[in-house]
């Protein structure tokens, strides 16, 4: 048993808060920590407090004022819009404080709060309502105006949030200020909690559905990794200890949206036990953000590496170190190793973490932290305590240690699957095992190397986009024979949205850009569009030669451009 191992089994022992115990779920068994909380609305109740929680834009909500007005609006979705366990109720907003609201309310009544993305567009909009069955929506005003323009409109029972006088929606502020206790309700660890959405390679996104205890396996597996990175002797530490001390409080800047894996689970919901104060941000503005840093003595940034770049970046152009900073952690892509290096000399205090994880995982799988990030600036770290990892070949087979091939996960922070999509469920698991649709290799120390993708996915700032979602609705216009997405690379956001077209008509790049604003949100709208005068390329099956577009794409990117 190496160090490492042996300091998880002092931390996960019996009788530690983090006991770890094997136990049956949904038919087979996981790891799970048998002395935390079953449920969120366990984990909410559990931590109720008069600290500072949520703040934005100078208002200021403890845990104690979001579960009280989440109690309220509980009742209410109970009572007058008819909610029961099991029932989808969509959140869709800019990172307000009626979000989190929201959020306790649904999950502690045992329905299942689906995060909707609140950039896509109309029609985005429409297809996730219609897969999960949405019966009540909690929006604000820009996202209502949306969904407004659908015929689905008149079966949602809306709730506009920061609105005018709406005929047609129930104002938040009416629903949550009547005192009204959360209602008695009985839930299951394994029932189902929340759905967010993840791009696949073709067509729309699919909706993936975690449980209480997928979420809860996550968070509480994060605090097994902070006890394991604080490298402390005494094995009976004790994490709430250390953050009860006021001059060890985290302040957290929440600049990734909630609807995001990352903004819900690793920001949000982490703060709960570890009573983090977060300060949202209505956009991402680095010069914002930099002032917020230092007015507030903000401590932890977690964000993708767009937004940690912005911040090194700022800081280095400013001479603003930032010094309040403990902590800039990344996700939703790899960061470039020059910014790994520079994190440590433009922000002085703060030190560099990441890790590998998915929407499918509950952002979590895999972490390295510090000096040992420092010096594997390449690594995804090492796996997490509930999870497995590992390598498999084309027909599915598992490989040896070091090999290269496609990476598999399991264990008990992986979802069940997706919301009514039996086809990719069939497509994504080889029995326990998830696909992650990712090129890797684990070497014999246990990091984790992350080399390629299986999936035609574009990461863009964090976000996935499913080249199959860009290309259909570029086929959408009748001038358009063939289209092709692809990512490029992109020093801010790691990769930009690029598409080959090929048309016989005189199509201009803006015609399409407006074509396609009122299809797709605007981050998956394409910045570099490449025209082809004839078919594109194939490859030997007959399907499009997607590596070969995205080559000549890139070629063509650079000083000396040249016609397909």
């Amino acid at each position: 048993m190496n160090k490492r191992q042996a300091k998880i089994s002092r931390i996960t022992a019996e009788g530690s808060p983090w006991e770890i115990q094997e136990v049956e779920t949904r038919g087979g068994k996981n790891k799970w920590f048998v002395n935390g909380p079953q449920s969120l609305r366990e984990l909410f109740e559990e931590n109720l407090s008069d600290e500072t929680f949520f703040v934005y834009n100078g208002e200021q909500y403890t845990y104690r004022d979001i579960y009280k007005k989440a109690s309220s609006l509980a009742y209410q979705l109970q009572r007058t819009h008819g909610v029961k366990p099991g029932d989808r109720v969509a959140i869709c907003m800019r990172n307000y404080p009626e979000w989190p609201i929201a959020l306790e309310a649904i999950t502690s009544i045992g329905a299942i709060a689906v995060a909707m993305n609140a950039w896509w567009q109309s029609e985005e909009m429409e297809y996730a309502l219609n897969l999960t069955g949405v019966t009540v929506m909690i929006a604000d005003d820009e996202r209502i105006s949306r969904v407004m323009k659908l015929s689905r409109a008149t079966d949602l029972k809306i709730i506009s949030v920061r609105c005018g006088v709406l005929d047609f929606a129930t104002p938040i502020e009416s629903l949550i200020e009547s005192n009204e206790p959360m209602p008695p309700v009985s839930i299951n660890p394994d029932d189902d909690a929340v759905i967010l959405f993840t791009s696949g390679s073709t067509g729309h996104p699919k909706g993936s559905v975690s449980s209480h205890r997928n979420i809860l396996a996550a968070l509480l597996s994060w605090e097994v990794d902070f006890l394991l990175n604080l490298n402390l002797p005494d094995s009976h530490f004790r994490m709430e200890e250390f953050f009860s001390e006021p001059a060890n409080r985290e302040i957290a800047l929440l600049a990734m949206p909630l609807f995001h894996v990352n903004g819900m689970h690793a920001v949000l919901l982490s703060a709960y036990r570890q009573q983090r104060m977060i300060i949202s941000m209505y956009k991402w503005d680095p010069e914002v953000a930099a002032e917020i840093i230092d007015r507030e003595k903000v401590t932890t940034v977690l964000g993708t590496p767009a937004i940690t770049g912005d911040l090194v970046e700022y800081a280095k152009r400013t001479n603003r170190n930032l010094k309040s900073l403990r902590s800039t952690g990344g996700g939703g892509a790899a960061r470039a190793t020059s910014q790994v290096e520079e994190i440590g000399k433009a922000l002085e205090n703060a030190v560099p973490f990441t890790g590998w994880g998915m929407t499918e995982t509950n952002s979590i799988g895999t972490g390295i932290y510090g000096q040992e990030y420092v010096e594997n600036p390449t690594s995804s770290g090492k796996c997490s305590v509930v999870l497995e990892i590992a390598t498999v070949d084309e027909g599915g087979n598992l490989l040896p240690q070091g090999e290269r091939g496609e990476l598999v996960v399991r264990g008990t922070s992986v979802i069940r699957g997706y919301w009514n999509r039996p086809d990719a469920n069939k497509e994504s698991f080889i029995d326990d095992w998830f696909r992650t649709g990712d090129i890797a290799f684990i070497d014999e120390l246990g990091y984790l190397f992350v080399v390629d993708r299986l999936k035609q996915l574009i990461i863009r700032g964090g976000e996935n986009i499913g080249c199959g979602e860009v290309e259909d609705a570029l086929l959408d216009h009748s001038a358009i024979i063939e289209a092709c997405a692809y990512g490029v690379p992109d020093q801010r956001l790691g990769e930009a949205v690029a598409v080959s077209i090929y048309t016989d008509s005189d199509l201009a790049d803006e015609a399409i850009l407006q074509f396609l604003k009122s299809r797709l949100a605007q981050f998956k709208i394409p910045q570099h569009i490449r025209m082809c005068a004839s078919q594109l390329p194939r490859v030997a099956s007959g399907k499009i030669d997607r590596r070969c577009l995205r080559d000549m794409h890139i070629e063509e990117l650079k000083p000396a451009n040249s016609e397909c």
